[in-house]
């Protein structure tokens, strides 16, 4: 009876971690950029002493769908989306290089480039700071040009450019704060000329809303399922225990 309470035990425990991440891409459905997590979970087994008769359900390292979302105009000329495959790079909180599709720029008190989620923008020569300017603009392949304050209309000065990478996408693994990452071991790729740039845009999104409430929908009836087991193998135990007794 163990073997079948241990498989049941554990796979409802992968369920639960699984409808945890269906919840994450759901409450991230409207977030700029935001790849939705894929769950993956498999079967294990125990190994020890003897035959392997036991196995656990394991879930893996969540995966990341890399599909590219919509790209949606808004008119600002901070926002910024990437057409077609590559990643902006930003640096991330512990001070690495990290990448996201996130274009929704903005320029802090200290006249840093930072995206809405307060990540510093990555330039050829390393985070991104402006000096101060009377307008800005941001080419397609990423060059910044800016009219310095106090200077006239046609003083136009191209001041840093946005480091624009393509990755190969199997060398790519995203971190517990949604950046995307290249593996341990890789090195940052370089500056790709070919990634290109929409100003006036963002990229929505890729959570398909439909199929994850269908997930969310199948992982409770699996989760059931489960359960349902584990108190068919509690009552097969005692009625085997009974039977013992009676002999």
């Amino acid at each position: 009876m163990d073997r079948m309470i241990y498989l049941a035990m554990t796979g409802a425990r992968e369920t639960m971690l699984a409808q945890a991440g269906v919840s994450h891409n759901l409450a991230n459905a409207n977030t700029t950029g935001f790849k939705a997590s894929l769950q993956q979970v498999q079967t294990l087994d125990v190994e020890g002493p003897g035959q392997p008769a036991r196995a656990y359900a394991l879930g893996l390292d969540r995966a990341a769908d890399l599909t590219p979302g919509a790209l949606q105009t808004t008119g600002q000329p901070l926002d910024v989306a990437i057409e077609g495959e590559g990643w902006i790079a930003v640096q991330s909180p512990d001070g690495s290089e990290a990448y996201t599709r996130a274009g929704d720029l903005r320029v802090d008190s200290l006249g840093r480039l930072t995206n809405g989620s307060g990540h510093p923008v990555m330039g050829e020569g390393g985070p991104i700071a402006l000096p101060p300017f009377e307008q800005l603009e941001i080419g397609t392949d990423g060059t910044i040009t800016v009219q310095p304050l106090g200077q006239p209309a046609n003083a136009l000065a191209q001041v840093e450019r946005i480091r624009l990478v393509n990755p190969d996408p199997a060398t790519l693994q995203r971190g517990e704060d949604g950046l995307i990452r290249v593996q341990d071991g890789i090195a940052p790729p370089p500056a790709d000329a070919a990634v290109r740039l929409r100003t006036g845009a963002l990229e929505t999104s890729n959570v398909n809303t439909v199929a994850q409430l269908v997930d969310m929908i199948q992982l409770a009836r699996q989760f059931e399922v489960q359960v349902k087991m584990m108190n068919t193998a509690e009552q097969t135990d005692e009625a085997s225990a009974q039977l013992l007794r009676m002999s």
